[in-house]
């Protein structure tokens, strides 16, 4: 395939995955503003959580994908700049995985009776991708932008921070997949038959899933990979030669 072609079957991927990626947002805002009431702060409990699925949706699977998809999105930015914005991303990414972790213990704690946190598979396996999402973030940043490891430490551990980059990504995935379905068996009385929050319930998984999909093959297909610009060599040793 020549590099024209392999260029446009990228564009056309990457399109695919914002237009997902944005309908997947919209389809989790819909879902529980018409389906579950809304949201609210600790005064409602019930509707505090509902910001838990929104905030996850955008910090740890849409704002999660994107920063990793930087570095083939913008194929013609230099690689610092492109440092830069992974991190911030991440960063954006990781500041609403926060509030939608505050926003969960809330809704258990706050509940009347208190709901017991932390006792599902989803809760570990979630919790499990926060852990991991929060270490690559504090690696990832010391390695390559402050204060920088040794050039040797850091080709070192390229390839680990690109898998566990991954694994926490589908991991999110899963654990969002396992959310989803929860709250639909909890609170959709009649998911069995047919509903409409059901069936936007199950149409907001699958999405996670094609977004999801979309985003390692983009990540993963070597034909994709970004190519080195002149700059990027003179910030790596130094010399304009």
């Amino acid at each position: 395939m020549d590099d024209d072609a392999t260029l446009t079957n990228f564009k056309v991927l990457y399109l695919i995955a914002q237009l997902c990626g944005i309908t997947m947002i919209i389809l989790v805002i819909s879902l529980v503003s018409i389906h579950f009431g809304g949201v609210g702060w600790t005064a409602n409990p019930r509707l505090e959580f509902n910001w838990h699925p929104i905030c996850m949706t955008i910090g740890l699977i849409f704002l999660y994908g994107n920063s990793i998809l930087v570095y083939r999105g913008f194929r013609n930015v230099n690689k610092k700049t492109l440092k830069q914005t992974h991190a911030a991303i991440h960063l954006s990414a990781f500041v609403f995985t926060v509030f939608a972790l505050i926003t969960v213990f809330d809704s258990h704690n706050l509940a009347t009776p208190p709901t017991p946190n932390m006792y599902s598979l989803h809760s570990w396996l979630g919790m499990g991708t926060v852990i991991v999402f929060g270490l690559q973030y504090v690696a990832g940043f010391t390695a390559y932008l402050a204060p920088e490891w040794r050039q040797s430490l850091k080709v070192a551990y390229m390839p680990l921070h690109i898998y566990f980059g991954l694994f926490g990504f589908v991991l999110a995935i899963a654990s969002a997949l396992m959310g989803i379905t929860e709250k639909a068996l909890w609170a959709i009385p009649d998911y069995s038959g047919f509903s409409s929050a059901g069936v936007l319930a199950n149409c907001l998984g699958c999405l996670y899933v094609i977004f999801g999909a979309l985003v390692v093959y983009l990540v993963t297909e070597s034909s994709y990979k970004r190519k080195p610009l002149p700059e990027d060599t003179i910030l790596l040793t130094g010399s304009n030669q």
